[in-house]
């Protein structure tokens, strides 16, 4: 029955509306909706899609309540391993992890569990009171350094477990790349900040304006009463090119560009005062989630024509499908198998145009994909007033150069043991991206999670 059943589409603004606005592109599921979704799980004995989420959600649990119309009694399932819902809903690459075990995708389409997921916590932010059962205190003291998705779910794991949680974040606001990286159109700063409130709500203290490697360090922490520390301070190094022209006026890395817009609330400037200056046209570099983000919000900000730059082909770019699809059908255009080489820039020193070289694929490089090889000749100009290099980011360097004795691999992250997530020196943990590299959003809560099961044993037998 449930085959032939087809899975429930998630309601959209229009593209041609959702192009000009900065409002949630994904509408969410009426209660109709998400009751017939959910009764399509087969409610399985052996639930596979519980071994694709890194936060081991009880997937089915909370789905079973959905299809009895217990809306708050699949969210109180829901927090038991995820203390961000409304934030996985809408940012977790579900395909390629819990759906993707999904046994109805073998056969046909697999449960929305995503879409559900984002339906409950949303239906619970609305109707609901959270509810908190606070723990008999252990009297030990833990130091998380960074409010980013790793170290919030960290946190809320270390207070459940009864310990005396404080969050050092470096920015004005908490919530990491869930602030400054991912455009409110995506993920609704609200949602976001209500999330953290209930972390508080539970007993977890965040500091916000504490660069740690500044202000202290991690040693000073451990002297001053702190029993354990979390290192989650992500992935903030904005790579570049290295290319001629990347110091113009107009050239942005993506980190910049999308904190000025998110976090300093760019997009509604003059009401903030945070100009962020786009020209008419656009050219992001890279094709994953972060370019896609930086391509769509040029569009909001006023570009008429924006490019994506990627040197391989369509099926090597590493973005959400999701991601993909919503720009193209904005307009977005893409500029595949084509390199930049240089940006060229006009007698003000402001950006006016990118030379690149087209490419065709050849074997497959180290990293399973078809290595791009550039086409001698080829060169051509894209004219265009803004550049955005979205090629990735690495370890910001404040915390690990002010901690004497952590090891760092020659990438710059920390080295910590794959089981416990324990560093080179004995009570200090870390995990995410300072860890792995950038990653995903779920994979930084699930060493966060997993850092915090480790930190409890260690201070249990400390």
């Amino acid at each position: 029955m449930a085959l032939k059943v087809p899975r429930h589409e998630m309601p959209c603004q229009e593209p041609q509306v959702r192009a000009h606005n900065f409002e949630e592109v994904a509408l969410g599921y009426t209660t109709e909706t998400a009751v017939e979704e959910a009764q399509r799980c087969l409610q399985c004995k052996k639930p596979r899609c519980r071994e694709g989420c890194p936060v081991n959600v009880l997937i089915p649990d909370f789905i079973g309540k959905v299809a009895e119309s217990d809306f708050l009694g699949a969210a109180e399932v829901l927090k038991v391993k995820n203390s961000l819902p409304a934030v996985c809903g809408r940012v977790c690459p579900q395909e390629t992890q819990c759906e993707s075990k999904c046994v109805l995708g073998v056969k046909g389409e697999s449960v929305a569990i995503g879409r559900l997921e984002r339906f409950v916590a949303d239906y619970e932010l609305k109707n609901g009171q959270p509810k908190f059962d606070k723990p008999e205190g252990t009297g030990k003291k833990v130091a998380v350094i960074g409010a980013g998705p790793s170290g919030l779910a960290c946190a809320g794991d270390l207070a459940k477990a009864g310990h005396q949680v404080t969050v050092f974040e470096a920015l004005h606001v908490a919530g990491g790349v869930l602030m400054y990286g991912i455009p409110e159109f995506r993920l609704p700063k609200d949602v976001v900040q209500t999330e953290i409130r209930n972390l508080q709500a539970m007993g977890v203290e965040i500091l916000t304006d504490q660069v740690v490697g500044k202000v202290t360090t991690v040693q000073e922490l451990m002297a001053n009463g702190f029993d354990a520390v979390f290192i989650g301070t992500g992935a903030g190094l904005p790579h570049f090119m290295n290319i001629p022209g990347e110091n113009l006026n107009g050239v942005y890395s993506a980190n910049e560009f999308l904190t000025r817009t998110n976090l300093m609330k760019g997009y509604k400037f003059p009401e903030y005062s945070t100009p962020v200056k786009v020209g008419k046209r656009v050219a992001v570099l890279g094709a994953g989630n972060v370019a896609m983000d930086a391509a769509r919000t040029s569009l909001r900000l006023g570009a008429e024509e924006v490019n994506i730059v990627y040197r391989r082909s369509r099926a090597e770019m590493p973005a959400r499908h999701e991601e993909l699809e919503h720009a193209e059908e904005e307009g977005i255009k893409f500029q595949l198998l084509t390199n930049p080489v240089s940006i060229e820039g006009d007698e003000k020193g402001s950006v006016r145009a990118l030379t690149c070289l087209r490419y065709e694929l050849g074997e497959p490089d180290a990293s399973g994909r078809r290595a791009p090889i550039a086409i001698p000749g080829s060169e051509f100009e894209i004219p265009v007033e803004t550049v955005v290099v979205a090629i990735g980011q690495g370890p910001n360097p404040l915390v690990t150069k002010s901690t004497e004795g952590l090891e760092l691999n020659k990438r710059g992250n920390i080295v910590a043991k794959e089981e416990t997530l324990e560093t080179s020196i004995p009570g200090v943990f870390a995990g995410g991206d300072i860890v792995t590299g950038a990653a995903t959003v779920i994979l930084a809560m699930g060493a966060g999670k997993k850092a915090a099961a480790a930190m409890d044993n260690y201070l249990k037998q400390k």
